[in-house]
């Protein structure tokens, strides 16, 4: 028997606001561990600083840079190109969150790369900027692919301002829990989104990919220094920055490729 979509989307909302204030009530302000700016590699080659963890940030502003340029040059909604490639896009409001990822991308890299060639709290918050306007971008675009494309533009704001209000509160209070939310509050929605929803277009499977290489790329970073042990020649959190830059391109990849599930009513 097929459930009905009012009662699939109130067992979300409904799942979704247990965890989430759940994790608020019961969890006590968490502050930023000095200790994680203390990475295992600590070179400086050619004058960088962390070079490697610096440099390998890299893949971030690439694929943010291609993707503003692959959305750029994508028709309209509705219209159709010279070469015959239509839009990977039925409606026009289905671009801004995909426009916000690749910003956030492209700031990431930036950030990240600023960040690490002097690890403190205070650059810290620049790096995180950028990756939280990523998950926010990203996680809106899935919400409305599943639910319903007017969400597209009715959440894309307000989430932006979530996850970037969530950095500035951790730079106030030294309380990490809404950052955390943001960051990992979506892999637990996600696989619900997946479940219970049809998807509006085509390239699940790559959207999956991306976030199994996201979740790897999450390991890598907290065996960091068990990896650069082993030769100290790369560590984990490096390794951790180019497994997330292939996640990111998979989305990337999704958007060349799909195309809609169903003839739009």
């Amino acid at each position: 028997m097929s459930i009905p979509f009012p009662v699939r989307v109130g067992f979300l909302v409904l799942t979704c606001a247990l965890f989430i204030g759940g994790y608020l009530l019961l969890t006590p302000p968490t502050p930023q561990p000095l200790a994680y700016h203390d990475f295992a590699d600590q070179r400086s080659i050619v004058a960088i600083p962390h070079m490697m963890n610096v440099v390998s940030n890299l893949p971030f502003l690439v694929v943010g840079v291609w993707g503003l340029i692959w959305m750029a040059r994508r028709p309209a909604p509705g219209n159709r190109p010279l070469t015959g490639l239509g839009s990977p896009f039925i409606q026009p409001a289905e671009r801004w969150a995909y426009w916000l990822y690749f910003v956030g991308l492209a700031l990431t890299g930036v950030g990240s790369a600023y960040y690490h060639a002097n690890p403190n709290n205070e650059t810290l918050v620049i790096d995180r900027i950028g990756l939280a306007l990523t998950f926010m971008a990203l996680f809106t675009a899935i919400v409305a692919e599943r639910l319903t494309w007017q969400l597209s533009s009715w959440l894309v704001g307000p989430m932006t301002v979530l996850g970037v209000g969530s950095v500035l509160y951790w730079h106030w209070t030294d309380d990490l829990r809404f950052y955390l939310v943001v960051q990992f509050f979506p892999l637990v929605a996600l696989p619900m989104l997946f479940l219970l929803f049809k998807p509006r277009y085509t390239g699940t499977a790559d959207m999956l990919a991306s976030l199994a290489c996201y979740g790897l790329a999450k390991w890598l970073e907290i065996l960091d220094r068990e990896i650069y042990t082993k030769g100290n020649l790369v560590s984990g959190h490096t390794l951790k920055h180019l497994v997330a830059g292939v996640s990111a391109y998979l989305v990337l990849f999704m958007l060349q490729r799909r195309r809609p599930s169903e003839p739009e009513a």
